[in-house]
């Protein structure tokens, strides 16, 4: 592998009934860059998931999503860092996120995991915080008690458009930063505010 190589890999729970989910952005992110790169994934053994190479804007990807099931997405990730001899500072980790409303989106470098089981899995497995992520916003239901049901819940379909919008704009602004151009990438994703009348 070359040293313009990343693993952009989506979090999320494989299987039917969690497709939908809000749990599984990350998934829904990968899928998405997918089509716009015209590849599509199928099952890797040696991964752990669903994969597929790809190359956009000079760098040579390897799209992922675990099948490991959110609390161990660690162990796949783990397997394409080795197998791929990448740092983790070459990996994007896409995932949804709580603490920003549907319709936002935000790149970010290392930070705490928040509560996130599937980071929780990332951060003991690469045994570092030193990678990116893509933290794609669906909500919070307010009370901490309900935040099993809300990530394994579908959104309603105006959240759902509008978190579906916010993955295209992530999707465009990827070639700017897989090419060395992460602060500009930041820049055009987040000058987009939150969508009026939203402040959870």
């Amino acid at each position: 592998m070359t040293m313009e190589s990343w693993l952009v890999a989506g979090l999320g729970n494989p299987g039917r009934n969690y497709e939908q989910t809000r749990h599984n952005a990350g998934f829904w992110f990968v899928e998405a860059l997918a089509r716009k790169l015209g590849v599509q994934l199928s099952s890797n053994r040696k991964l752990l998931g669903d994969a597929v190479r790809a190359r956009t804007a000079g760098a040579e990807l390897i799209l992922l999503m675990p099948d490991t099931f959110m609390n161990d997405s660690g162990q796949s990730l783990r397997a394409a860092i080795d197998f791929y001899k990448l740092s983790p500072g070459r990996v994007l980790i896409a995932h949804d996120e709580l603490d920003l409303p549907p319709g936002v989106v935000r790149l970010k470098h290392a930070g705490g995991h928040g509560g996130h089981n599937g980071l929780r899995s990332s951060f003991s497995h690469l045994g570092t915080r030193d990678f990116w992520r893509l933290r794609i916003g669906i909500g919070h239901p307010g009370q901490a008690s309900d935040v099993t049901p809300w990530v394994l819940s579908r959104a309603p379909a105006d959240d759902q458009q509008l978190i579906e919008q916010s993955i295209e704009r992530a999707v465009e602004v990827m070639p700017q930063f897989l090419s060395g151009q992460a602060n500009e990438a930041m820049k055009v994703l987040h000058a987009k505010a939150a969508p009026a009348g939203r402040s959870n």
